[in-house]
């Protein structure tokens, strides 16, 4: 477990407007657990972890070496916030945390 950060916080409210939800309404815990030692970025923000209701916003990023990565924000059973779940294609490790001027929306998924 650690502090979730602030640009992690600003990624979420980010993607939920974007989707046209208010961040007001998905209050996050001040601590999180890293998914692959922290390696790719995932974080798992304190919901059920077994019961995943799906994903509620799936954006893109092009990380500094030129790999795609995939972000997606979950969703529990509860309407909770489950997972900030990045998916760099090459499995390698994220070089620079996405701000949300380099997201990219409504672009085929990366292979």
């Amino acid at each position: 477990m650690r502090q979730i950060r602030q640009n992690e916080k600003e990624l979420i409210a980010f993607l939920l407007r974007q989707i046209n939800l208010n961040p007001d309404d998905f209050p996050l815990n001040e601590n999180v657990d890293e998914y692959e030692g922290g390696v790719m970025g995932s974080i798992s923000l304190g919901g059920n972890v077994d019961a995943y209701a799906g994903d509620l916003v799936q954006a893109e990023y092009v990380d500094e070496d030129g790999t795609p990565v995939v972000i997606t924000l979950t969703k529990d059973e509860n309407g909770q916030l489950l997972d900030l779940d990045f998916w760099k294609t090459d499995f390698s490790k994220l070089l620079v945390y996405p701000t949300p001027d380099k997201l990219i929306f409504g672009t085929p998924t990366a292979q």
